[in-house]
């Protein structure tokens, strides 16, 4: 079994920066990506950034420039920083982690960005 346990989030001004971070234990296949999702109420959950076991990201437009995503494996730890955030960044976000058709999901932090 996999567990993620995140921490970090809370809440903040528009402007200004919070980090996430989540820890991956269990039985994890080496080559894997972690990322994060968010979902804001009445919404669907979208991915926001990830990162693969070999360093390649992706973002979701809307953060392009503002968050970014890193790792380390020795420690099975994705890190999110989040900077220029916006009422709009708003939601719960969740830790993911993949490899073929497994997935696993954290428990969600509440981020809150104040206008």
């Amino acid at each position: 079994q996999v567990q993620l346990v995140e921490s970090g989030g809370g809440l903040v001004q528009a402007g200004g920066s919070l980090s996430l971070s989540c820890v991956a234990s269990g039985s994890i296949f080496t080559r894997n990506t972690m990322g994060y999702y968010r979902q804001a109420p009445g919404k669907q959950r979208e991915l926001v950034a990830s990162i693969t076991d070999n360093g390649i990201k992706n973002y979701v437009d809307s953060v392009k420039g503002r968050f970014t995503i890193s790792r380390d494996n020795l420690k099975n730890t994705v890190y999110l920083q989040m900077n220029s955030l916006k009422p709009e960044d708003t939601a719960v976000y969740y830790c993911n982690i993949n490899w073929f058709s497994q997935q696993y999901w954290g428990q969600g932090t509440q981020v809150t960005v104040s206008s």
